[in-house]
């Protein structure tokens, strides 16, 4: 891979091709590692908001391309902490090793990880750091190495899940909050669970609007997630499970979902403030490794339909990670 940049690119050179109904696009045409014109960048910016999740195949992309490229959307967020896969010189990336980074950790091997934290299906469905009180906007993955078959995304448009409702339910919901914590969910082991340690002494957690308006698109997102959410605030424990699992069903009912075969230099852009995504979970057992490159562009404070803001109840403040 390399770092030199080449010519600007006319923007009449790329193609955005639908590859679902409600969401998702593949862009042809374009060289992220080269110097973008800026209406290259507007093409793109428009169909990350209007598709919600782009992919690009076979680019050259290195880690300081890809930051460059991040940095064209906004500012990446620099991560207090990263695994240990991830390039000491590149703070904003982030590197995802699954074989390297889940097995081992607190005591727990890979299958054991996927046991307790994605013990149902609705639970893996989540955006990036959503218990944060300013949660990215979006995020942008680049493959490095990824097995033969398995190991596939997918996304969820929560614009079209949110407009799928009736009409009294889209009401009902959209003067609602919810709360957002790390590690719900999470099933502790017997005993001494060095991972519930963990999650008690690092504790975020943020009451969310359960609808909130895109600052963009101006779109009313059902901003609702299985990793995250806790409960719906002012509603009985027994009502708010009742609700929750009526939203997440309608979040990922497949008709809204895309799905993204990984290919080596494949890159997802995703708007991590109206998607929820499905990490795959069918790969652990290859004997091949899954490397994965994340740089995260930073969001602002989710409003609200009433106009009110998210409140952060412990463990983040806006515009510091």
């Amino acid at each position: 891979m390399t770092t030199d940049r080449g010519a600007a690119q006319p923007p009449a050179a790329i193609e955005v091709k639908p590859a679902a109904g409600h969401i998702g696009a593949e862009i042809t045409g374009v060289d992220l590692s080269s110097d973008l014109d800026d209406a290259v960048v507007a093409v793109i910016r428009a169909a990350v908001l209007r598709w919600k999740v782009v992919f690009f195949r076979d680019q050259p992309l290195d880690h300081a391309g890809h930051v460059a490229f991040a940095r064209r959307f906004g500012e990446p967020v620099v991560l207090p902490r990263r695994g240990k896969a991830s390039p000491p010189d590149f703070p904003e990336v982030e590197t995802t090793a699954d074989r390297l980074e889940l097995g081992g950790r607190f005591g727990m091997e890979h299958d054991e990880w996927l046991r307790r934290r994605r013990h149902t299906l609705l639970r893996g469905w989540h955006c990036d750091h959503g218990a944060r009180v300013d949660p990215p906007a979006a995020t942008i993955l680049r493959a490095e190495t990824v097995p033969p078959y398995g190991g596939d995304t997918t996304w969820s448009n929560l614009a079209a899940a949110y407009a799928g409702l009736s009409a009294p339910v889209r009401e009902f919901v959209s003067g609602l909050r919810a709360e957002h914590r790390l590690g719900v969910g999470y099933q502790p082991r017997p005993g001494d669970d060095a991972y519930l340690r963990h999650l008690l002494d690092h504790q975020v957690a943020t009451l969310h609007p359960l609808v909130r308006v895109h600052p963009e698109t101006g779109e009313r997102i059902l901003y609702i997630n299985g990793y995250y959410v806790e409960q719906i605030a002012d509603l009985s424990r027994a009502e708010s499970q009742a609700l929750l699992d009526l939203l997440l069903d309608q979040a990922v009912r497949p008709e809204y979902t895309v799905r993204f075969r990984w290919e080596p230099g494949s890159v997802a852009f995703w708007d991590n403030r109206a998607t929820i995504h499905l990490a795959p979970s069918d790969s652990a057992h290859l004997d091949h490794p899954r490397i994965m490159h994340r740089v995260m562009v930073a969001g602002e404070v989710p409003v609200g339909v009433d106009g009110k803001a998210s409140e952060a109840i412990v463990g983040s403040e806006a515009g510091r990670w």
